[in-house]
């Protein structure tokens, strides 16, 4: 099982040509969560959810979609909300309000972490879980202690609206980078941590700090994946029309992680640092494609196994 640990809310998202908004469960790890449980890979969520209205809506949303949910936790209290905007254009990045003060999720301690079974293979962490205390330090210690016993999988997904300080934000990256063994982070995401810094030299120092595989998405431009053997594949995305971009990232990295799955390349980092250019231009192609099906509707709706198989390439 592949087991997800981070934020789930309840994104407002904008209808069109109306001054009014759908509450869409939400997150991105709980976007990946339940991008991975559509493609049939096995699947948990762990995170702490409130028993209000919205609390059941995400945990019966991902039961639902496949996902188990045996280590969330219940408590009283409210769900955190997101209100998203859209900029217009195929390249702009959601922008997102978030309202979380005192939330549910963002409350996880140390004293709840779960003791995981020998059935989870991987774990992945990420996105605004990982800043917002005192749960990020939790999710961070949960990070170091799993480290090097599983398969670590780490996608950032900024939002700077969040991050009062950036260089103790990127301090802070540097150091999960030392824990995990996938990366994945888009061009806007490096953007705002290196601006200034050469893509290759960052990723190759990234390599030295122990990870095995690295993706870099480029919005309509598709992809690009390193591994640490030194193999590098390119995968353009599909042409759609783009309804919105919200959760593109999340589609994307469930199937990279699914890919992975299916292939049985996420047993070790050997594995991963090894893939072929092949294997991984292969994975690339699956990763776009499940994002560009996403892109092509509204909100964060990734693409179930049946969709991925018989939508043309």
């Amino acid at each position: 099982m592949i087991l997800c640990c981070g934020e789930a809310l309840i994104d407002f998202v904008p209808l069109p040509d109306l001054p009014a908004y759908q509450p869409c469960p939400g997150g991105s790890v709980f976007n990946i969560a339940v991008g991975l449980g559509r493609l049939e890979a096995p699947v948990g969520f762990f995170c702490k959810l409130s028993t209000d209205y919205f609390g059941d809506l995400l945990i019966n949303y991902l039961a639902d979609n496949g996902v188990d949910t045996g280590a969330c936790l219940r408590e009283d209290g409210p769900t955190t909300l997101a209100f998203v905007s859209l900029p217009q254009g195929d390249n702009n990045e959601p922008r997102y309000m978030f309202y979380a003060n005192d939330t549910v999720d963002r409350l996880l301690q140390e004293t709840e972490l779960p003791q995981l079974s020998d059935s989870i293979q991987a774990l992945h962490f990420g996105s605004i879980s990982l800043v917002m205390e005192p749960g990020a330090t939790t999710l961070t210690t949960l990070m170091q202690r799993e480290s090097r016993q599983r398969i670590i999988s780490l996608d950032p997904n900024v939002r700077p609206g969040l991050i009062a300080d950036k260089d103790a934000y990127r301090q802070k990256f540097n150091s999960w980078v030392k824990l995990v063994d996938i990366l994945r982070l888009s061009q806007v995401d490096l953007d705002y941590l290196y601006p200034d810094d050469d893509r290759d030299q960052i990723i190759n120092q990234w390599f030295d700090m122990g990870i095995s595989l690295c993706i870099l998405t480029l919005g309509s431009d598709g992809a690009i994946g390193y591994t640490a053997a030194g193999k590098t594949a390119v995968s353009k995305a599909p042409r759609v029309t783009v309804a919105d971009t919200v959760g593109a990232g999340d589609s994307f990295l469930a199937a990279t992680l699914a890919h992975l799955y299916e292939t049985g390349k996420l047993n070790t980092k050997e594995q991963l640092a090894g893939l072929s250019e092949a294997e991984l231009s292969n994975c690339l192609a699956y990763a776009v494609r499940a994002a560009a099906i996403n892109c092509s509707r509204q909100g964060a709706n990734p693409p179930t196994k049946h969709e991925m198989e018989t939508t043309n390439e």
